[in-house]
């Protein structure tokens, strides 16, 4: 009993950061995978033999690599964003500054405290125990970015998800006539054993991602049209009317801004920055009908 103690359960936790790292390694290696199968072996031969099949070749080529453009963009920026600390010694007196058209969960309750991080909680804030700090609104802990996922960079997530699950689905669909002719006539395997074990392999992560990828763009979708994070879903589901949900339309604005060309990237325009306090993640407005 006395050695059970003394675990210290937090450093299982901790450990999660080498995983993260392993896992980086293992998402370049399926793009890898997959840039192999689709350019090299699949269509950019088709492209280089010119002739009209070369059209289609050049189409899925660009696309493939617009796409696989945008998700390192938005890998990165999810890796290397600060998703948002809590400043030194906040405390919730800064309340008093605040927009009076506005309001949060603390207004009319017991003020918040990390006794790990020795500082105030602001609203929708939890304590990382990988990280070993708290995140401002904080949705979880994510493994393949080795990041947390919180205010500053949940955009940049979603649009990793959905730029991922957009080019699995284009890898699955062109690598489909390959892997269709692979298995209806032997006699025209002219490729190497090599080539066509990456073919095989490729099509089937590609798959296996966008039908799991699927699960989890659906599962965001909600939580962001509700103003609802993982780590909130039980305590909004304790509620009559989510405090946080504005309506659809100003739930994505809190989230991914009000200037739609900015949707798309990994970006916020000037305005919306110093005019959405949800982004900055130490604000959040509220329901005034909210029914707890």
């Amino acid at each position: 009993m006395d050695c059970c103690r003394h675990v210290n359960p937090f450093r299982a936790c901790a450990g999660l950061r080498g995983l993260g790292y392993l896992m980086v390694a293992l998402v370049a290696a399926i793009a890898a995978v997959s840039y192999y199968a689709v350019v090299v072996f699949a269509w950019g031969p088709m492209l280089l033999a010119g002739g009209a099949p070369a059209v289609g070749a050049a189409a899925v080529l660009a696309a493939f690599h617009v796409l696989l453009a945008m998700i390192l963009w938005c890998y990165l920026m999810v890796v290397f964003t600060d998703p948002g600390s809590v400043p030194e010694n906040w405390r919730h007196d800064a309340e008093d500054s605040r927009d009076h058209g506005s309001s949060s969960e603390e207004q009319g309750s017991a003020p918040r405290y990390c006794s790990r991080c020795q500082n105030g909680k602001p609203p929708r804030s939890h304590h990382c125990s990988v990280c070993n700090r708290c995140v401002l609104k904080m949705d979880h802990h994510c493994i393949w970015v080795v990041n947390c996922v919180g205010a500053r960079n949940y955009k940049y997530f979603l649009l990793f998800l959905v730029y991922t699950f957009a080019e699995t689905v284009l890898d699955t669909l062109v690598l489909l006539p390959n892997f269709i002719e692979f298995f209806q006539d032997e006699s025209r395997h002219s490729s190497s054993p090599g080539d066509i074990a990456i073919l095989f392999l490729a099509f089937v992560l590609n798959l296996a991602f966008a039908l799991s990828l699927l699960c989890f763009i659906g599962m965001h979708t909600s939580l962001v049209t509700s103003n609802t994070t993982s780590i909130e879903v039980y305590e909004r589901k304790k509620s009559v009317s989510w405090k946080y949900d504005l309506g659809w339309r100003r739930n994505l604005e809190q989230v991914f801004g009000t200037k739609k060309l900015f949707w798309f990237v990994p970006l916020y325009s000037t305005d919306d920055v110093h005019n959405i306090p949800a982004i900055r993640g130490l604000e959040f407005p509220t329901r005034s009908d909210a029914i707890v």
